[in-house]
């Protein structure tokens, strides 16, 4: 068997799909994609299905390299620790079984267990992740991929032990060495040698390393987005530490990008604190203040609940410095609080204890916060001063430090404040301390409640509602529910909203949430109850206060209950809401089926991203599919599905409004059509001879619709170097039509043109000679 990781891959895809097992053939094909270029939404939709048919079909090799990816996402586009750690032990036991151990991927399982390690406290694992690394290293070819990977997660343990000397001397003999063996290193190799070069004060040097890691890339390859992310937020820290501060402006990404990508957090922060050291903020809406504190904070907390104390500690040490320079006393010595408890989890603190010791120093130099009224009065008047959630929290823990009486009466706002500031861990423990105290305290349960939902801290709600459940059941099941939708645990959702129900029948906010439940699940009949039960239940409006709003019918109620009355073709309750709402509808009775606009019906594809499908819309929740599909989206041509009634895409005040289409998401599939889609091919006829062919196929029914762009061109038989402009479009089928009369209605439009189109897939389906069609696809190389 090949140690070629990519040939096998390229084997095992084409067995997959011979075999019919298309779906675990394109897992295997993209998940590599995925993880390397952090999407995360589309890896986590594609991994459950593929690993579940490879244990299915009992592929061992296969659940590795599944496996192995998902790891590598986790571990380094996300940035877990120990919240990978139990995966990590399980995947490195598997990977080494009889039946595995010949895998091309299982030694690439070893690199995943120590960079596991090396979240968790890299200094602190240093002889166990060197040990393993260099017996793996022994048997390892160095004209392998996984010799690269493998001697840089070596060289990154030799800087955890800071031997930055050291890690730079073993990429130079691992480079020598992948080069003798007739391969080039890897871009990453430069980001390592680079990062070596930082951590050694040797800035102008990791600025060449970065060009010349760059330039031998493109010459074989080219950079995908990932890679730009990377080498910019590489270079900022570089020319930061320069003093360069406008190039270094010039290249960092910008926040909300490092919000999306953990792996470039660690550089952007450090990139940050150097410009703000040199006094090159604020700069284009970027500055020190509370909001790029708050930001930073949630990525402190991230890293904490993902389990990666040490890169956490790291990171906190950051925002704290940069809090200190600020004058944010109390966030800074919140931060500091953070990082004693950090410390206390690692195996080794030389290096970074005294650097937190001095955080903390810092902190407590600056000036306590003088509060300019009594305890009771200070929340109303830090409110009329509009002052930041940072000085407010100043003054709250001044206040609070005079006297237990005002802590207790502040602390919901001090609570509000660490939370408003990206610290939701300090805020619930600060909540949870006063609720134990006084467990029928509503305010400060459901204000915990929210913070835990946010901070998706599932072992703090289970705490929570257990506390709650003998005195207040309703709220403790309401949290539950919460929770449970939180994480789209929808049945669970419905069972803690029945509890709530029979405690409270009038809770209509519990009925709203299980409607919501009912409709995930596809229980449109059950939505639709919920909401006439909520009409049943609601107050009218002339008897609420403004603090009571959410008891009264609100519109969007309206509109959801139309959505699920279409789904459950209850025409007449689609009328007579649509009536409450102010719609007009062509028939007084019957199907709403009319024609409205074009709209844009968001679905998923079978690999879980999504797609953006042109539609016209037919009634209030309901839309008519215009393309031709392939397989990899659950519908095709002339479908009508029920979409939810969020706009999911603001209209633009300016350029743009008149061909502005509101995006819905789809909800179901209403009324399918029934089209089978086939694949036209070939040289591009002209746009006469091609709106001719579309309006003729038209009218007998069947859809056409082009996928290639201007860029598609084939092969000029006639031996013109620069190809002919080319056509790819997917045909739809109507029910009525055979696949016979498909072939033989194409052949008749199009048989006459210069250069013929092929349909290979329809013309087998038909039974029909397909000798025409593979001609076809040899003289045009299709």
């Amino acid at each position: 068997m090949s140690t070629d990781i990519w040939a096998w891959v390229r084997d095992t895809h084409e067995q997959l799909a011979e075999a019919g097992h298309h779906r675990l053939a394109t897992a295997l094909v993209e998940i590599a994609g995925h993880a390397i270029e952090g999407r995360n939404e589309q890896l986590d939709a594609m991994y459950p299905e593929a690993l579940a048919s490879a244990r299915a079909l009992g592929l061992p090799w296969v659940e590795v390299f599944l496996r192995h990816w998902r790891m590598q996402n986790l571990l380094n586009k996300r940035h877990q620790g120990e919240a990978a750690m139990a995966e990590a032990v399980d995947l490195l036991e598997f990977a080494h079984r009889e039946e595995t151990a010949s895998c091309p991927q299982s030694v690439c399982v070893v690199q995943d267990f120590t960079i596991c390690h090396g979240n968790i406290d890299g200094p602190g694992y240093v002889p166990e992740r060197l040990a393993v690394l260099e017996e793996t290293l022994e048997r390892v070819d160095p004209a392998r991929a996984c010799f690269d990977c493998l001697s840089r997660e070596y060289a990154d343990t030799l800087e955890d032990d800071g031997r930055s000397e050291d890690a730079l001397a073993h990429l130079d003999r691992a480079q020598a060495r992948i080069q003798a063996a007739g391969e080039s290193v890897s871009l990453a190799c430069g980001h390592g040698r680079a990062g070596a070069l930082v951590r050694l004060g040797r800035h102008q040097e990791a600025l060449d390393v970065y060009d010349t890691a760059e330039r031998a890339y493109t010459a074989r390859h080219e950079l995908d987005d990932d890679d730009r992310r990377k080498l910019a937020a590489g270079r900022a820290v570089a020319l930061a530490a320069l003093g360069r501060t406008d190039e270094a402006l010039g290249l960092l990404p910008d926040a909300d990008e490092a919000d999306r990508y953990p792996d470039i957090r660690m550089r952007w922060a450090t990139a940050v604190e150097s410009l703000a050291g040199a006094g090159a903020l604020p700069h284009g809406g970027l500055d020190n203040d509370a909001a790029l504190g708050a930001r930073l904070a949630r990525w402190v907390g991230y890293l904490d609940t993902a389990g990666s104390h040490r890169p956490c500690l790291d990171l906190l040490l950051i925002v704290g410095r940069l809090a200190v320079a600020r004058g944010a006393r109390t966030v800074a010595l919140t931060l500091a609080d953070t990082g004693d408890r950090k410390l206390a989890v690692l195996r080794r603190t030389d290096g970074v204890a005294d650097r937190l010791a001095a955080l903390r120093a810092a902190a407590e130099a600056l000036p306590p916060a003088e509060p300019p009224v009594p305890a009771d009065e200070l929340p109303a008047w830090l409110g009329e001063q509009q002052v930041s959630y940072e000085t407010a929290l100043d003054h709250f823990a001044a206040a609070g430090a005079a006297s237990p009486q005002a802590a207790a009466l502040l602390a919901l706002h001090t609570a509000r404040a660490l939370d408003a500031l990206g610290d939701p861990r300090a805020a619930a423990d600060l909540l949870r301390g006063r609720l134990e105290a006084d467990p029928s305290d509503r305010d400060t349960a459901g204000m915990l409640a929210e913070v835990l939902i946010e901070a998706e801290d599932g072992d703090g709600i289970r705490r929570l509602t257990e506390l709650l459940l003998p005195a207040n059941p309703a709220q403790a099941h309401w949290i539950r529910a919460r929770w449970a939708a939180a994480e789209g645990r929808w049945e669970e959702v419905g069972e803690h909203a029945d509890a709530v129900l029979a405690h409270d029948p009038d809770a209509l906010n519990t009925r709203r949430l299980a409607a919501t439940a009912a409709t995930r699940l596809g229980d449109h009949a059950r939505a639709q109850q919920l909401y006439q039960d909520l009409l049943e239940h609601a107050l009218p409006a002339a008897d609420t206060g403004p603090d009571e709003q959410h008891r009264t019918v609100q519109e969007p109620d309206l509109w959801h209950l139309i959505t699920a009355a279409t789904a459950n073709r209850d025409w007449a309750v689609v009328r007579s809401t649509g009536a409450r709402i102010g719609i007009e509808f062509d028939e007084p009775d019957g199907p709403v089926d009319e024609e409205w606009q074009m709209v844009t019906v968001r679905s998923t594809r079978s690999n879980g991203a999504t797609v953006d499908l042109p539609a016209v819309r037919t009634g209030p929740a309901t839309a008519r599919i215009l393309p031709v599909l392939g397989d990899d989206v659950a519908l095709n041509h002339r479908d009508v599905v029920v979409f939810g009634p969020a706009v999911l895409n603001e209209r633009p005040e300016e350029g743009g409004a008149d061909t502005w289409r509101p995006v819905f998401r789809q909800l179901a599939l209403l009324d399918p059509a029934g089209y089978t889609t086939h694949w036209v091919d070939g040289a591009w006829p002209g746009d006469e001879a091609w709106v001719a062919l579309r309006e003729a196929l038209a009218a007998e029914g069947y859809g056409l619709w082009a996928y290639s762009g201007d860029h598609y061109r084939v092969t000029d038989p006639a031996g013109g170097t620069d190809g002919l402009p080319g056509i790819y479009a997917a045909l739809g089928v109507p029910p009525t039509a055979a696949t016979a009369e498909a072939d033989a209605l194409l052949l008749r439009l199009t048989g006459a043109w210069t250069h013929p189109l092929s349909w290979l897939d329809l013309a087998e389906a038909a039974g029909a000679d397909t000798a025409r069609h593979q001609g076809i696809v040899e003289r045009y190389g299709l």
